[in-house]
């Protein structure tokens, strides 16, 4: 009984923005994998092949940061932050939509205009998309983006935070910080490797169909 009393008080310690700093970190996990699949599922299906994605690890950190960036700024859309439940649903998710498209462009923006200027490469280019703002960003990609993440902060987030909750606590514990130091590990060797190259990061490229 001591034992398992240690490990609930154990459990409540480290809180940030009501959740457990273990539970964010392996959502941060989750999510930036996922991101890495979704990427590579639309090169898949519209460019034919697949690739590392600038990393060595499967892992893209800035979905997963985006994502808890949104919760921590926002909420989520039934719960959003600073914001009075009137208007019902559609109001709540509508709002939310709005400010994650806001985000988003300007997330882009500033990490383009960084990437170009650090690597000197163009990390992507928007300029052929109708109503785009500078190369970076667009009113449709924004959109999109901004529609997948307010379905998924709506009807995923809550399952999942409490998917990850009921793990074991001393695995979940070791899994998050094991996870976290990857990602943050790969991600300043990836990206330390395009500055000094000027030049994306290719480990390896499946050619799908030409």
């Amino acid at each position: 009984m001591r034992k398992r009393n240690r490990i609930i008080s154990d459990k409540k310690s480290i809180q940030i923005g009501g959740q457990d700093i273990y539970v964010l970190g392996m959502m941060m996990a989750l999510i930036s994998f996922l991101g890495f699949v979704v990427e590579n599922l639309w090169l898949a299906v519209t460019k034919g092949y697949m690739n590392n994605r600038n990393m060595n690890a499967p892992f893209l950190l800035g979905y997963g940061v985006l994502v808890l960036v949104m919760y921590f700024l926002f909420g989520t859309p039934g719960k959003m932050r600073g914001v009075r439940k009137r208007g019902g649903r559609k109001r709540q998710y509508a709002m939310y939509f709005l400010c994650a498209m806001l985000f988003v462009c300007v997330g882009e923006i500033v990490l383009g205009i960084l990437v170009e200027h650090l690597c000197g490469i163009e990390y992507w280019n928007y300029s052929g998309i109708p109503l785009h703002i500078t190369k970076y960003t667009s009113i449709p990609t924004s959109a999109a983006f901004a529609s997948m993440i307010t379905l998924f902060m709506g009807n995923c987030f809550d399952p999942l935070i409490r998917w990850i909750s009921r793990m074991d606590y001393r695995v979940l514990k070791v899994l998050s910080v094991l996870l976290v130091t990857v990602m943050l590990w790969d991600y300043l060797v990836s990206f330390g490797m395009m500055i000094r190259k000027k030049d994306f990061y290719r480990r390896w490229k499946l050619i799908l169909w030409k």
